[in-house]
This record gives C-alpha cells, sequence and structure tokens, in this order.
C-alpha cells in the first residue's frame, strides 16, 4: 500500500517570523510588513509545506541556501488570478457609464492613456484594449491610445510582452472577439499588432517605486485586498493623484476605498466599484 507523506506541522514563533520577513526583504527585496500579516503567513505556509519545513526558521535556512527557493516564494506570494474580461460585468457598466464621459471629454486632444496595476500576464489590460477599440469603432485610428501595464513579477511581464495565451485561458471569449484581436497559431493565440501597437509592460513596484501620472484610466483589482489599511490609504491617493481631471478608477468588488480618498472620488458604479476623480487635492 502507498504511502503518503504526513502533513507537517508548522512551529509558529513571532521572533522566527520577523527574521524570516527580514530576510525576505533584504534576499528578494520584497517588503513583507505591507502586507495583512494573517494573508503573510497563509501564504508562506504554502512554501513552508512545500518544503517540509516546520518552522520559519527551519524555511529561512532553505531560503539561504537554495538558489531555486527565491523565485518560487516570489510566485507564491505575489499570484494573480486572472483572465480576459474578469467580471464582465465590471467592463460593461465602465463602456456603458463611464467611456461615453471620457471620449467626450477627450475629442480636443484624442489621447486616452490607461494603466492596469498589477497587471500580472497582461489579461486586464488586453481587456481595456478590447473595450476602447470596440467602443471607438472606425473612429480608433483618429486616437492615439496608449496603454500600461505594471506588475513586479518578471515572468509575469515576460509573457504579457510576448501576448501569447493558452486556448483555455480565452475559452470565455466569443468568436467574434477572437477572430478580430488574435491570430491563432502553434496551438496558442497571439493578439494582433492592432493591441500589440497599444500596450506597453513595465516592471514597478507601486508600493516603493515613485508614483505614476497622467492616466485617463487606471484598473487595480484584488491587489490592495492584501496590503493593511494604512498602505491602502497611501495607495488610492497615489491612484488619486495619478488620474487626469475627471478620469476613472476602477478597484476589484471585494475592496472598498478607505482614507481621505474615500471623499475625493466620486461614485460612478459603486456597485462594480467604478469612480471618478474629483477636485483637485
Amino acid at each position: 500500500m502507498m504511502k503518503f507523506a504526513e502533513p507537517v506541522t508548522i512551529q509558529e514563533d513571532e521572533h522566527e517570523f520577523a527574521y524570516l520577513k527580514s530576510l525576505i526583504k533584504k534576499r528578494m527585496g520584497f517588503n513583507c510588513d505591507d502586507y495583512k500579516q494573517p494573508h503573510l503567513k497563509r501564504r508562506l505556509a504554502v512554501r513552508l509545506r512545500a518544503t517540509q519545513s516546520r518552522s520559519y526558521k527551519e524555511y529561512a535556512g532553505i531560503l539561504m541556501k537554495d538558489e531555486n527557493e527565491p523565485p518560487r516564494l516570489k510566485e507564491t506570494l505575489t499570484i494573480n488570478v486572472t483572465e480576459f474580461f474578469r467580471n464582465p460585468e465590471t467592463y460593461e457598466a465602465f463602456r456603458r457609464e463611464a467611456l461615453p464621459l471620457l471620449v467626450k471629454a477627450r475629442e480636443g486632444t484624442k489621447i486616452i492613456k490607461a494603466w492596469s496595476a498589477g497587471c500580472s500576464n497582461g489579461e486586464e489590460l488586453c481587456s481595456i484594449a478590447i473595450m476602447l477599440l470596440e467602443f471607438l469603432g472606425a473612429s480608433a485610428r483618429k486616437y492615439n491610445i496608449q496603454l500600461l501595464g505594471t506588475d513586479i513579477d518578471d515572468e509575469s511581464l515576460e509573457k504579457a510582452k510576448s501576448g501569447i495565451y493558452q486556448p483555455k485561458i480565452l475559452e470565455k471569449m466569443s468568436k467574434e472577439r477572437l477572430d478580430r484581436f488574435f491570430i491563432y497559431k502553434d496551438a496558442c493565440y497571439q493578439v494582433k499588432d492592432e493591441i500589440r501597437g497599444r500596450v506597453n509592460f513595465k516592471r514597478h513596484d507601486m508600493i516603493s517605486d515613485p508614483p505614476l501620472r497622467g492616466f485617463d484610466i487606471i484598473f487595480c483589482r484584488n491587489v490592495t485586498i492584501y496590503f493593511d489599511q494604512k498602505l491602502q490609504e497611501k495607495l488610492y491617493l497615489n491612484f488619486y493623484n495619478a488620474l487626469n481631471d475627471n478620469g476613472f478608477f476602477v478597484m476589484g468588488k471585494t475592496e472598498s476605498l478607505v482614507g481621505p480618498a474615500d471623499g475625493l472620488f466620486k461614485p460612478v458604479d459603486p456597485r462594480e466599484r467604478i469612480y471618478q476623480k474629483g477636485r483637485k487635492l
């Protein structure tokens, strides 16, 4: 009879936990103090069990000695569930309630800039691109559409830059959209130049890197939920300041505005977490 390994019981010691966090920051440049600590412990437990470590101290030793462990830990800490047009009702609400206002406001400049913060493999940014191109129709060629996706995971960014996706990722997309915006080759789908020429991906840490500016649309969904409230307040204020006048901010459905930004953003569709930049700060 096949025997299975006994599940590892993790001995939690707060001093060892603090040391492990400092080691992660020193070795990987990842500041664990910005995350909600219960969530952080759940994420760390994944790697402790995977390495059969029984304590934070034991795992710290593995993190120091095994060069393959830091990237595995980083992947676990930054893991994102993403797909094209995730929560399609959010995109539909944005298309219906926000885009007409935005396009009218940009009739003079014909410039639209969007940012997907925490873009993972690029599905969200490409979804924004498709939404804009479909809404603008033939007039899209008259607009300078600049789309930026940022993340701290280099592997995810490389996937995003390739623009290549497995069929399973696109199984919920209509055939009309697939035919218009993707090329099928080598058993995969690649986004067409109509999108690739408008998107750009780069590494940016929204927590520690200098804040970005000048966007008409910002999507940051299901990212800040893992951060403590103090950091959430800082980031929402940064997003507010990153928007052009009357720009739009979209957050995840399980997230809520906190801090000063809560009184600055104007709700457009609170159910879908769509907000507009109000008065200048």
